[in-house]
């Protein structure tokens, strides 16, 4: 069986790590649902590692309505505090409540824009960035357009959103093709990229 080849990053981690970079990470996410919870799981991984927020995900998903925005927003104060005490999140008090102030941040911009996939996609232009990078090493923690994302999701009250945070996002939702151009999944994920959705 030949080896397959994947970004150095997702080489040598967990089972779970490795399933994440091979299914989902890259691939163009319309969906407003997904798009929140990866909005909040890339919030809750500031300062920590993605597979320990990915070891917690479905704790996440119990605990937060399975990312129900609506359900979220309305999350009381005695919520939050029970929150706090499961071990199946991260139990980090500004994270927690930045989870249900952006859930309001959310469905205002659902409001405006009829979706939130179709607000965040207009900073790529509606389709993903193909990017060619050969080396892991030459991928970029920020681009002009996760800082202008970032600076406007600050501005429409939402946290822990910071540039770093949103092309993190950008790359997990698709908006960008950030898999080296040697990994078996960059051109599964340029062909995604090129579909009308």
């Amino acid at each position: 069986m030949a080896k397959v080849t994947r970004c150095k990053w997702a080489e040598g981690v967990s089972l779970n790590y490795i399933e994440y970079h091979d299914k989902e990470w890259g691939v163009p996410v319309y969906d407003d649902r997904l798009q929140f919870e990866f909005l909040i799981l890339e919030g809750a991984q500031a300062g920590l590692s993605w597979s320990t927020i990915l070891n917690k995900r479905d704790g996440y998903r119990k605990a937060f309505a399975d990312f129900d925005a609506e359900k979220v927003e309305r999350f009381t104060k005695k919520r939050v505090e029970k929150l706090l005490s499961d071990p199946s999140i991260v139990r980090n008090r500004l994270k927690v409540q930045s989870t249900v102030m952006n859930a309001k941040a959310f469905l205002d911009v659902q409001q405006e824009f009829g979706s939130f996939s179709d607000y965040i996609w207009g900073f790529v232009g509606g389709k993903p960035i193909q990017n060619k990078f050969k080396n892991d090493a030459d991928v970029p923690a920020t681009s002009p357009e996760s800082d202008a994302l970032s600076k406007d999701l600050k501005k429409r009250g939402f946290r822990f959103v910071g540039s770093t945070i949103m092309y993190a996002h950008m790359q997990a939702t698709g908006m960008v093709n950030d898999h080296v151009t040697g990994c078996f999944r960059y051109k599964p994920c340029a062909v995604l990229g090129k579909r009308k959705r």
